[in-house]
């Protein structure tokens, strides 16, 4: 697994610091946001595995920021934990109705804090809710996504997976395969941003196999413009030498080498348009039946 990103929303910039020095020096990645907008922005370009969110904000209060968060499809499932100078009963429960994971006051424990952000990422991962790696949804929260879209029209699935991940990740490595996984979560969220709607859904399954759920309409070029930039870009992961000569080589049991492509995307699409499902599992079964015959172009 990758760190762990905090997104700390305070606009106090004596607090904010000092809560991304300690988080640092626990091994987290820790971004700051001053302001609500600003944190919806960021948390829409790189979700985080957890947001501390203040509820006193100059722009828009926390309260909305959490409401967003939580009627947004590829936000809602983000654990958030409030931080405020208020103590009143009200308050706490306002915070809790609008789906916060916990609230903390101010002035608080920083050790407290830390066993608070430590148990909601564990409880995020163990009920299947997001990928430790991505921090996109995972299990449970695809799931429910299914379910939903089987009874609806105008949709369609894209099954995404990275060919060549698992050559990749033995020569360069697990920290290195743990990078591209990351990327993808990122190159498949900006390109939903740009072509999508802010309804459509990402979703990692595991490993090297990602989901998108979108409007029929938008499907094609959703996977024309995912497969362009991931070509174009993935070989910033390869070291100079193999990006020189337009592939990798993969050690053999015999001492030898064999010649591997660099890693390109497999993506299948399945809508209602053109297919009927009689339960969630013929989705993805039809779903990876495509991505697999779009690998053997």
């Amino acid at each position: 697994m990758g760190k762990p990103r905090l997104l700390i929303v305070e606009d106090d910039a004596d607090i904010a610091n000092m809560l991304k020095i300690y988080f640092n020096g626990l091994d987290y990645e820790v971004d700051i946001a001053p302001r609500g907008e600003l944190a919806l922005e960021k948390t829409r370009s790189a979700l985080p595995h957890l947001i501390v969110l203040d509820i006193m904000l100059p722009d828009i209060d926390g309260y909305e920021v959490c409401r967003i968060l939580r009627t947004n499809t590829r936000t809602s499932h983000i654990p958030v934990i409030f931080l405020t100078q208020k103590d009143e009963r009200s308050d706490k429960l306002q915070g809790l109705e609008l789906g916060a994971d916990d609230y903390i006051t101010k002035p608080f424990d920083i050790e407290e804090l830390k066993l608070r952000v430590q148990g909601a990422i564990r409880r995020s991962e163990r009920e299947s809710l997001t990928d430790p790696r991505s921090g996109l949804p995972a299990g449970r929260l695809i799931e429910e996504q299914l379910r939903r879209i089987i009874r609806e029209q105008d949709w369609a699935l894209l099954d995404i997976r990275i060919n060549h991940f698992e050559a990749f990740r033995d020569v360069y490595g697990f920290v290195a395969g743990d990078d591209v996984l990351r990327f993808t979560a990122m190159l498949l969220t900006e390109v939903v941003d740009e072509l999508g709607t802010p309804s459509d859904f990402i979703g990692h399954p595991g490993g090297d196999n990602f989901i998108i759920i979108t409007k029929y309409e938008a499907a094609e070029t959703l996977r024309d413009r995912i497969k362009a930039r991931f070509s174009e870009e993935i070989q910033t992961h390869y070291n100079f030498l193999d990006r020189q000569q337009g592939y990798m080589r993969m050690p053999t049991p015999d001492g030898g080498s064999i010649q591997v492509p660099f890693m390109i995307l497999a993506i299948g699409i399945v809508s209602p348009r053109h297919q009927t499902f009689a339960d969630i599992r013929e989705i993805t079964e039809l779903a990876a039946e495509a991505r697999r015959m779009d690998a053997a172009k």
